[in-house]
């Protein structure tokens, strides 16, 4: 997991969604997400990302998220916000949205 997406999800989950949590209990779930592999991006990378973003023509900020993965090394993204099944420097992006559309299958 890329330290950038830590850092969307206390955004989300504090100030975007129609409920938001209280920063406390966002600092809980990202306290237990810390159990996971955090990339933390050094000067290179942000290097790399620029490559990235120039060459598949996406954000940088997406771009610093498949740097992560990469140096993670991750074989899947999952996104909403890239094209689904893209290849983006051999991790594919998948979209966990995409299939409960496609089958029109929803689970409770």
């Amino acid at each position: 997991m890329s330290i950038q997406v830590l850092q969307e999800f206390y955004v989300t989950v504090t100030q975007k969604v129609p409920t938001p949590l209280e920063p406390v209990d966002a600092s809980r779930i990202i306290n237990d997400l810390l159990f996971w592999r955090v990339h933390e991006p050094r000067s290179k990378d942000v290097l790399e990302a620029m490559s990235i973003q120039q060459h598949y023509q996406i954000s940088f900020w997406d771009a610093m998220i498949i740097q992560s993965a990469i140096q993670l090394g991750c074989q899947v993204i999952w996104s909403e916000d890239l094209k689904s099944e893209q290849l983006y420097e051999g991790i594919r992006l998948a979209n966990p949205f995409h299939s409960l559309s496609e089958n029109n299958e929803v689970n409770p």
